[in-house]
C-alpha cells in the first residue's frame, strides 16, 4: 500500500487538480486518494499552502492608472462619434456646399478608428504578458514541488570564488530553472550573463542579477545532455559568450 501512495506522489496529478487542469477521471482519482490516505492529504494541504506564497510573490499588479486610461479613451471615441453623426446630419442638408466638411470628418473618424485599435492592441499585448507570466510561475510551481525535479549546485571557478548558484531540473514536465543567490562584485563596465548551449546551438539568456528571494528562478531552455554558462561581459551583455570568461558552468 506504501508502494502505492508513492507512486501516485511522483506523478503531478496533485498539481494538476490543484491548477484545475485535471480530466474528471484525474480529478475522481485525486479525490479519492486524497480521502483515504492521510499521506496524499497532507502533501495536497501542503501544495495548497506552497501555491498560495507562489501566488503572494508574483501577483501581478495592472499598471497604475490604465483602467482610468481605458475609460477616458472611450468616453472621447463616443464623444467624438457623437459629434461626427451631429454634423453628419447637418450636413446632408446642404451637401455641396459642406462636402469639404464631411470628408473632414470622415478622415476624423478614420483616425479615431486607427486610435481605438492601438488601445485594444495594447490591451491585448497586457493581457498575453500577463498569461505568460501566471504560466511561469505555475511551471515554477510544478517544478519546485514535483519529487522527480533535480536540485544541482552550481559553484564560480577561481574567477568569481564566492558565487552560488541552484539550478532545477524536471526531465518529466522538461522545465529547467536557476536560482542566482550570489554573485561577486564587478567593475561597472561588466556584467554577468547566462547562456545555455542547447542541441547544439548557443541561446543567449540575457544579464543576471542576483535574486531577491530563494524563490525567484531563471528559465533555462530544456535539452538532453543541456549545459549551462555564465559569463562575465561587457556592461549591458554580449552577443555571443566571452569563452575565456566563463566563471561557471552546470550540465543539466
Amino acid at each position: 500500500m506504501k508502494e502505492k501512495i508513492r507512486i501516485f506522489l511522483e506523478t503531478d496529478l496533485l498539481e494538476k487538480y490543484l491548477l484545475g487542469t485535471t480530466s474528471q477521471e484525474e480529478a475522481f482519482q485525486v479525490e479519492r486518494y486524497i480521502a483515504m490516505y492521510p499521506e496524499v492529504r497532507n502533501t495536497y494541504i501542503e501544495l495548497q499552502e506552497n501555491l498560495e506564497i507562489f501566488a503572494k510573490l508574483h501577483a501581478i499588479k495592472t499598471p497604475e492608472g490604465l483602467k482610468e486610461r481605458i475609460q477616458t479613451r472611450i468616453r472621447k471615441e463616443n464623444s467624438g462619434r457623437t459629434k461626427f453623426f451631429r454634423y453628419a446630419i447637418a450636413a446632408s442638408f446642404a451637401a455641396l456646399l459642406f462636402a469639404g466638411a464631411s470628408y473632414f470628418f470622415w478622415n476624423q473618424n478614420q483616425s479615431l478608428q486607427e486610435e481605438n485599435v492601438i488601445v485594444n492592441n495594447k490591451i491585448q499585448n497586457l493581457e498575453e504578458n500577463m498569461r505568460l507570466q501566471l504560466e511561469d510561475v505555475r511551471n515554477q510551481f510544478i517544478v519546485l514541488n514535483n519529487p522527480r525535479t533535480k536540485r544541482l549546485t552550481v559553484k564560480g571557478n577561481n574567477k568569481a570564488k564566492e558565487l552560488k548558484a541552484v539550478a532545477y531540473v524536471n526531465p518529466v514536465k522538461k522545465l529547467s530553472y536557476i536560482n542566482v543567490s550570489k554573485l561577486p562584485n564587478l567593475p561597472e563596465n561588466q556584467c554577468y550573463q547566462m547562456w545555455a548551449e542547447v542541441n547544439g546551438q548557443m541561446l543567449n539568456l540575457g544579464v543576471i542579477q542576483e535574486a531577491g528571494n530563494s524563490e525567484k528562478l531563471m528559465a533555462l531552455p530544456y535539452g538532453e545532455n543541456a549545459v549551462g554558462y555564465i559569463t562575465i561581459e561587457p556592461t549591458g551583455g554580449n552577443s555571443k559568450p566571452t569563452i575565456e570568461n566563463i566563471v561557471a558552468n552546470i550540465s543539466y
